[in-house]
C-alpha cells in the first residue's frame, strides 16, 4: 500500500537553498553565443539516450483548475503535490510536464521560484523529472490572478487559461516582463539535471475554439510573430536541458505543407515532440512523419480512450519507436478532463463510464489496473 508522504525539513532546507544558488533574471538580456544556437542532431541524441525512455503524464494537483491555482501562494499545495507524484511513480511514471504562467512570474516572481525550487525537489524525491511549459494557446484568453472560478459541472477543462493571453500578447510594455520570466524560470535550473526540458509554448496556434466569441481574429499572427522571440531568449540561457514545441495539427511531413508557427516550431526545437489524440495507426504515421528530422521524438500528449488513443494500445508503439509518451492527465480532479472535449457544448450529468482522459482516481488507485500495469512493465520502473 502506498503511504502518504509529507515534507520534511530537508526537503524545505533544500528548496531554499536551491533557490538562494539560483540567480535573478539579469537587469540585460541574455545575448546568444556561439554555445547557445540548436542543438546539433548527435547532441540532441546523447541527451535522450541518457535520459532513458520517457514516460509520464502531464502533471496539475487534482485540486486545481489551472495553472495559476496550482503556483499561487494560497493554493500552492506541496503535501499534495508530493502525495500525487509519489502515486505517479508507484504507478511507473519517470516524468510529468507541468504547465507554467506568465503572470505567476508577474505577480511575484521571487516568491514563485521559491515555490519551483520547493517543486522540483519534490519531483527529484520521487525520481521524476518535470518538463515545464512556458506559454500555451489553450483555453480561456483572458487569465487572471487570484482566486480562480470554481469547475463548471459536467464541462472538460472550464477553468483552464492562456498564457500569456490576449490582452498581453502583443503589449509591447509587458515583452520585458515575458523575456524576464522565460530567462528568470530557464535561469534558475539552467544547470540541473533533475529537471527534463522547456515546452516553450504548447499548441500555439490552437485557435481555442471554445472560446471564440472573446478570441482575438488575429492571434495566430500575433503568436507567430512572438514565437521566434520566445525562443531566442530561451536559447540565450544556454540550458543544459532541450528545448521544444509539439506540433499538433495538420501534416509534419513536407515543410512546404505546414502552417508558418508550424515550422517555426520544427526548425527551432532542439527534440520534436508532438500530440496525437488518435488511434494506434494514425499515431505510428505521425511518427514517421517526424522521424527524418533525426531527432529524438516525445508525444507530449495522449490519451482519449473513447477515441481508441489509449495505455495498451499507444504506449507500445510510441517504446518501439523509442518515443517518448505523455498521456493527459494524471488524478482526477477539478479540471474534470475525465469528461470528453464535446462536454462544452453538452455538459455531462454523470462521470462516464470510460473516462476521456486521467489514469488515477481521487485515492490514487488506478481507473483502469491494466494501465498501470502496461506502463510499469513498459518502463521497467522501480518504485517504493
Amino acid at each position: 500500500m502506498y503511504r502518504r508522504t509529507v515534507l520534511k525539513l530537508p526537503l524545505l532546507l533544500a528548496a531554499g537553498t536551491a533557490l538562494a544558488q539560483a540567480p535573478r533574471a539579469s537587469a540585460e538580456p541574455p545575448r546568444a553565443s556561439a554555445e547557445s544556437s540548436r542543438w546539433s542532431t548527435d547532441r540532441a541524441n546523447r541527451w535522450y539516450q541518457a535520459q532513458g525512455w520517457p514516460v509520464g503524464a502531464n502533471f496539475i494537483t487534482s485540486t486545481a483548475i489551472n495553472q495559476l491555482e496550482m503556483f499561487q501562494p494560497g493554493t500552492y499545495d506541496p503535501r499534495r503535490i508530493d502525495t500525487e507524484l509519489g502515486w505517479a511513480r508507484l504507478h511507473g511514471l519517470n516524468t510529468v510536464r507541468v504547465f507554467l504562467h506568465d503572470q505567476l512570474w508577474a505577480q511575484d516572481a521571487r516568491g514563485f521560484q521559491t515555490r519551483l525550487a520547493q517543486f522540483v525537489n519534490i519531483s527529484s524525491r520521487h525520481r521524476i523529472k518535470p518538463l515545464f511549459v512556458l506559454f500555451d494557446s489553450c483555453w480561456d484568453p483572458h487569465p487572471q490572478v487570484g482566486r480562480q472560478h470554481a469547475p463548471t459541472p459536467g464541462v472538460h477543462n472550464s477553468g483552464w487559461v492562456q498564457s500569456p493571453g490576449a490582452d498581453r500578447i502583443d503589449d509591447k510594455s509587458y515583452t520585458r516582463t515575458l523575456q524576464d520570466y522565460v530567462t528568470g524560470v530557464m535561469t534558475q535550473f539552467r544547470n540541473d539535471d533533475r529537471v527534463l526540458g522547456w515546452d516553450v509554448w504548447n499548441e500555439p496556434d490552437n485557435p481555442a475554439p471554445q472560446y471564440a466569441s472573446v478570441e482575438r481574429g488575429d492571434k495566430l499572427d500575433r503568436v507567430a510573430d512572438l514565437l521566434p522571440q520566445v525562443f531566442t531568449w530561451a536559447r540565450a540561457v544556454d540550458a543544459r536541458q532541450p528545448l521544444t514545441s509539439g506540433v499538433w495539427d495538420g501534416e509534419w511531413a513536407d515543410a512546404s505543407s505546414r502552417t508558418t508557427i508550424q515550422n517555426i516550431q520544427l526548425a527551432n526545437s532542439d527534440v520534436i515532440s508532438f500530440h496525437s489524440y488518435a488511434g494506434p495507426s494514425t499515431f505510428e504515421s505521425r511518427v514517421g512523419e517526424l522521424t527524418p528530422h533525426g531527432r529524438p521524438i516525445l508525444c507530449t500528449e495522449y490519451m482519449a480512450r473513447p477515441q481508441g488513443s489509449t495505455v495498451e494500445s499507444i504506449l507500445p508503439i510510441a517504446k518501439r519507436h523509442n518515443v517518448g509518451a505523455i498521456n493527459w492527465g494524471l488524478v482526477a480532479g477539478k479540471t474534470q478532463t475525465y469528461f470528453p472535449w464535446d462536454s462544452w457544448k453538452h455538459p455531462y450529468s454523470a462521470v462516464p463510464k470510460v473516462w476521456f482522459h486521467d489514469l488515477l482516481r481521487p485515492d490514487g488507485t488506478a481507473f483502469q489496473n491494466d494501465e498501470s500495469q502496461t506502463i510499469r512493465t513498459l518502463s521497467a520502473a522501480t518504485v517504493g
